[in-house]
């Protein structure tokens, strides 16, 4: 038998010392970020949609809440109670919304109206995220499609009316259809938004014509001025002359019934002497004579008295001289 060969025993390879001491941080470094990527919050007016390798896995509601770290698990937190605000042909600074404003926002606010002239618009949509699934994923870059729907609907509201419409009076008609329209839209394409308002901000001519524009609005501010001074004056005016003639109207009906009593008053007055006249000729035509002249003679100075009936005697009396005797008129 062939004896059994003998090897030599050889002990296993150790590491060195400084290896182990720059492998310990990594690893503790590693063991660090996996826990710190293994927890998240979400804000009170949040919500947190969790997808795993991409898939959507579950909609979580506000608080503190574990996930599979290393990108395992990915939590996209969106403002669902927040409203949201874009901003077109302007911008605020300091915005936190990076869709709030484009890079360009000069180039949103010319529009071509319906009479093919040109206006500067300016308007700010305010939106809330409503389904925050279709939100991530029924559409790409959710806030830049809406960005662009928004501008779509104003064109197209916008082209609708006349420039003097869009720069005065048409303001509320423009902000309410395109409210509408744009939520039609949004519903359309599932972009799980609700819009809650469309607000026109600044409305100018293009800058060539804006001195010009001013001018005529001056104009126009000055005509309904003097439009409303002229009512002003009317209705100032016309109430007291309609006044004025009520009054004079129940001044000549008073002063008819007046008359017309007084008359009435007179002839039953004469009437009624007519009738004692007739009883008693004589006396009431003597009482009448007497009446008469003591009515006339306290305004005469001058009286003359007449007795036709005197013969012998000097048939005048003048009553206003005063007669003197033999003794007075003696020197």
């Amino acid at each position: 038998m062939n004896p059994i060969p003998s090897f030599p025993m050889t002990s296993r390879p150790r590491l060195p010392r400084f290896k182990l001491m720059g492998i310990a941080p990594v690893i503790i470094i590693l063991l660090g970020i996996t826990a710190w990527s293994s927890w998240y919050t979400v804000p009170s007016d949040s919500v947190a949609i969790v997808q795993r390798f991409g898939k959507f896995k579950a909609e979580v509601q506000p608080g503190l809440h574990f996930k599979i770290p290393l990108g395992v698990d990915v939590a996209t937190i969106l403002p669902v109670k927040r409203q949201l605000k874009q901003e077109f042909g302007f911008y605020t600074e300091g915005a936190s919304n990076v869709d709030q404003y484009s890079d360009n926002p000069a180039a949103e606010s010319p529009m071509v109206t319906g009479d093919l002239n040109v206006a500067l618009v300016e308007w700010v949509v305010q939106y809330r995220i409503a389904e925050p699934t279709n939100y991530l994923f029924a559409v790409r870059e959710p806030g830049i499609t809406l960005r662009n729907a928004s501008e779509s609907v104003m064109r197209e509201v916008v082209g609708d009316r006349t420039v003097d419409e869009v720069l005065t009076i048409g303001r509320q008609e423009i902000e309410a259809e395109a409210l509408v329209k744009l939520q039609q839209l949004a519903t359309r394409y599932l972009m799980g938004v609700s819009i809650d308002q469309v607000q026109l901000k600044n409305i100018n001519p293009p800058r060539p014509v804006q001195e010009s524009f001013n001018e005529v609005n001056q104009a126009q501010q000055e005509k309904e001025k003097l439009i409303n001074e002229a009512r002003r004056d009317y209705n100032k005016v016309i109430p007291l002359a309609e006044g004025e003639k009520d009054q004079r109207i129940r001044e000549a009906e008073g002063y008819r019934l007046k008359r017309v009593n007084e008359a009435e008053g007179d002839v039953a007055r004469f009437n009624a002497v007519f009738t004692e006249y007739q009883k008693a000729p004589d006396i009431t035509q003597r009482r009448l004579y007497l009446e008469t002249m003591q009515a006339i003679l306290p305004g005469i100075q001058n009286k003359i008295v007449v007795d036709e009936g005197m013969k012998n005697l000097l048939p005048l009396l003048n009553l206003n001289t005063s007669q003197k005797t033999p003794a007075e008129a003696t020197p």
